[in-house]
């Protein structure tokens, strides 16, 4: 894509609206414009991130053996009558009506919708266990919205619900959940620990939160220093008993604040061990059995021939959530640093001297080249100063550039830099296109910074 195409309406200042690091260099990078309070329209920069983490979690979600479908923003507000939840739930509903006075609720979640669809499709212990998906837009009216897109009033969420015989065979699905939500935050570049957490208005007896720690986030936590050491397992049986895989991440002290025993954190975690931090929820598990269920007349014939009352858990990513949780996690004064495996582009080319033959002509081969070759590409075609251009591609984030000079293209060679390091070396204009043919753009090694000097 060249600059000079693309809407990126990037800022020099700080906006005085933003409070945190991650609202402020959405907006300077040009993702994302408030609408009204809380609401923001996507720009293109932002939606490409955002896509890219939607595609993660969709593929994460997919091996585990959850199979997507997609419901409606809009509720009636009779299935939650049903469940009796509809005046329980609290004023961050929305509550509208159609045009023929008919209560409809923008949803907030979607246990209600899901459990009806299953209620009303499965019918035989055949059809267990099962497991669905959806990535949609949510609505909570917040009564402070705050924080860009980590406390909005609309936002993208991933929701997965399971559906079970018995209740040794929801723990399965649950664990299965558990382990995906490793995996998806371990390919975000992100260290997400999961912590002991309330159930809320969603219920149940069991429930994980996925916690990064970052100054900006909105609650305590307490944990083992250990567990910020443990890496997700690259290659999962799902079929398999999963406890041995979660073991580590159950064996050490993790907890919100609102289930913390401060009694039992102090004998069980060694003093210089010992954690208390702020942290970002990203992702949270409910085991919560026949909650909806049972009121819900959701069950099926079991292989006795009687009706069975299913067993069921649900998972929540927050997608767009995420796009400003990664920001906290992987910064520094300069901007962005993305992990190369959610990055709108892998590469940013710059020309520093548009209009000069040579420079122009080795920044279209180059451009021409890498597109061919796969790799996603910003050119900076623009005639803007070349002090600009590096203060607008370190704004960004990209995780590699490509500097274009007149004096280096005359030599036959470019810049490449790294923008998480911050090496740059000079390379042949063959050695770039070769660089990228033979080292994995997508590695952890070559630029997932996780690096914050700015709170």
């Amino acid at each position: 894509m060249r600059i000079s195409r693309f809407f990126m309406p990037v800022l020099r200042d700080a906006p005085s609206e933003a409070e945190i690091v991650s609202h402020r260099l959405m907006l300077r990078a040009g993702m994302i414009r408030q609408s009204s309070s809380g609401i923001y329209s996507w720009l293109p920069m932002g939606l490409k991130v955002l896509n890219n983490i939607s595609q993660i979690v969709r593929e994460e979600q997919d091996k585990a053996g959850a199979v997507e479908l997609l419901m409606p923003t809009i509720q009636s507000a009779d299935l939650w009558r049903e469940s009796e939840r509809y005046e329980a739930y609290g004023a961050e509903m929305l509550r509208i009506k159609d045009r023929h006075g008919r209560e409809m609720l923008y949803g907030p979640t979607n246990e209600e919708l899901i459990t009806t669809l299953f209620r009303d499709g499965a019918h035989s212990y055949r059809d267990v266990p099962c497991t669905l998906y959806h990535v949609q837009w949510k609505f909570r009216d917040e009564i402070r919205p705050r924080f860009g897109v980590m406390r909005g009033r609309e936002f993208l969420m991933k929701d997965a619900y399971s559906f079970d015989l018995t209740k040794e065979d929801a723990k399965k699905s649950f664990n299965r959940m558990f382990v995906a939500y490793l995996r998806t935050f371990e390919r975000l570049g992100l260290t997400a620990i999961p912590m002991q957490a309330e159930t809320g208005p969603i219920g149940g007896d069991l429930s994980y939160e996925f916690i990064i720690l970052a100054k900006t986030g909105e609650s305590e936590v307490f944990c083992h220093k250990d567990l910020l050491d443990l890496k997700a397992p690259e290659n999962v049986n799902y079929d398999s008993d999963l406890e041995p895989v979660m073991a580590p991440w159950l064996e050490k002290y993790a907890a919100t604040e609102d289930v913390h025993d401060a009694d039992r954190f102090a004998s069980e975690v060694p003093r210089d061990k010992q954690i208390s931090a702020r942290g970002i929820e990203v992702g949270q598990v409910f085991l919560f059995g026949d909650k909806y269920n049972e009121p819900m007349k959701c069950a099926v014939q079991g292989p006795d021939g009687k009706l069975t009352t299913l067993q069921s858990g649900s998972y929540g990513i927050g997608v767009s959530r995420l796009v400003g949780a990664i920001i906290e996690a992987s910064h520094d004064e300069a901007g962005i640093i993305w992990p190369q495996s959610i990055a709108p582009f892998k590469i940013g080319l710059l020309n520093l001297k548009v209009g000069d033959k040579d420079t122009d002509a080795a920044c279209e081969s180059l451009y021409e080249q890498l597109q061919s070759m796969g790799q996603t590409v910003l050119y900076d075609d623009s005639k803007e100063r070349a002090g600009g251009k590096f203060k607008t591609m370190d704004l960004i984030g990209l995780p590699w550039q490509i500097i274009a000079g007149p004096r280096s293209v005359k030599a036959g060679k470019v810049e490449l830099k790294n923008r998480a390091s911050g090496e740059a070396t000079e390379l042949g204009l063959d050695e770039v296109i070769n660089f990228f043919v033979t080292k994995s753009t997508d590695s952890p090694s070559t630029g997932t910074g996780r690096k914050s000097t700015e709170s």
